[in-house]
């Protein structure tokens, strides 16, 4: 009964249409999945034969079906229809403020922090640093230093930089998923330099993220990393489609603002795990990407279709989305061919077979 003691539940870390999502997670999902990794290493063959080159998945990208109001909506739901409590919901794309912005506008959405997830390049690697509660007159000027660090990165500058944007007390910097290796340098090289980052911008890091996409067993090594700097977790829920976040903050706060002091001031955090986190994680992102490509006669862009959502560049550097090059005769073969295996796990039927073939759930025990 988190009605009884807490106030209010926050939403930390989701996305809307206004972030781009590379494919990348195709091959590393198809090697997790048989039925997928069959499929996709077939059509991989198949493209270098035709092309004579390799699938440059990180030249492509899709964009999350929700657009602001709809996944302000689906955190808020969660929170007021499951919990019971007032909700504080923080939107944070990949590196842009547009989505809080628009929202701000709205009546609905005056009181949304203006966020964002920030992608930092570093030794080799890249970190992502959850940058919540920009204040709303400043945020441009400061998302365009943010901007231009990712552009060019030099690292001489980062600690002034953190040092600018933390500030205002009222802004909060969590450290995202710190020990996933997105750029693939190696499990062990990356939390290395993920920990040597952590120690040398302590300062300016006031969280360290649980992240509620990724596994268990690389959520406890987040929890080493926060107990080694004396520093709280905090939840993260990464949601992408219209599953809410798996993570949610519990407080007394009655803003974002005074949730803020209570993590930065006195490092105060109380994590809630939601039933969704204990699903195998790989059939979770297979539901996730049935959702991404389901075709929404109310999307915010009036992209109804789902191809009219994922875009790659030519050799020509033109950009141009899948329903158009689907027009043109142009048809991705391999894509096609996930989207029709991500469609049919989706179903009812394929759902209880996949939980039954995943992996059992790890214990969620501190």
């Amino acid at each position: 009964n988190v009605w009884e003691v807490f106030r209010s539940a926050v939403s930390l870390h989701s996305h809307t249409s206004h972030s781009r999502e590379t494919l990348d997670f195709i091959p590393r999902l198809s090697r997790a999945v048989p039925l997928l990794r069959e499929a996709v290493e077939a059509q991989e063959r198949r493209y270098k034969r035709i092309h004579g080159r390799e699938i440059d998945y990180f030249g492509a990208w899709w964009t999350p079906p929700l657009g602001p109001r709809e996944a302000l909506a689906v955190e808020r739901a969660q929170i007021v229809e499951k919990l019971g409590l007032q909700p504080l919901v923080s939107l944070s794309d990949h590196d842009n403020i547009e989505a809080p912005l628009l929202l701000r506008a709205l009546e609905e959405g005056r009181d949304t922090p203006v966020s964002l997830e920030w992608t930092v390049p570093w030794a080799g690697t890249f970190f992502h640093l959850g940058i919540h509660n920009l204040p709303p007159r400043r945020a441009a000027q400061r998302m365009a230093a943010l901007a231009e660090f990712t552009r060019n990165p030099r690292q001489e500058e980062l600690e002034g930089l953190l040092d600018w944007i933390v500030e205002d007390p009222h802004t909060l910097v969590v450290f995202n998923h710190p020990c996933w290796d997105e750029k693939g340098i190696g499990h062990q090289a990356h939390c290395r330099e993920a920990a040597a980052f952590a120690r040398r911008f302590r300062a300016a890091i006031h969280a360290i993220e649980l992240n509620g996409l990724r596994p268990w067993t690389e959520n406890r090594l987040n929890v080493a990393l926060a107990d080694s700097l004396d520093l709280p977790v905090i939840s993260g829920g990464d949601r992408h489609t219209s599953e809410p976040n798996a993570l949610v903050n519990l407080t007394n706060a009655a803003t974002f603002g005074e949730f803020v002091e209570e993590v930065r001031d006195y490092g105060y955090s109380h994590v809630l795990v939601m039933p969704q986190y204990r699903e195998p994680l790989s059939l979770r992102i297979m539901h996730a990407i049935a959702d991404v490509m389901k075709d929404n006669e109310r999307h915010t862009h009036g992209w109804t279709r789902w191809t009219d959502r994922v875009f790659f560049r030519r050799a020509t550097g033109q950009v141009v989305s899948l329903a158009d090059s689907w027009h043109a005769g142009g048809q991705p073969v391999i894509v096609s061919a996930f989207a029709g295996l991500a469609r049919l796990a989706g179903t009812p039927p394929m759902r209880v077979a996949l939980r039954q073939l995943s992996a059992p759930v790890q214990e969620l025990v501190l």
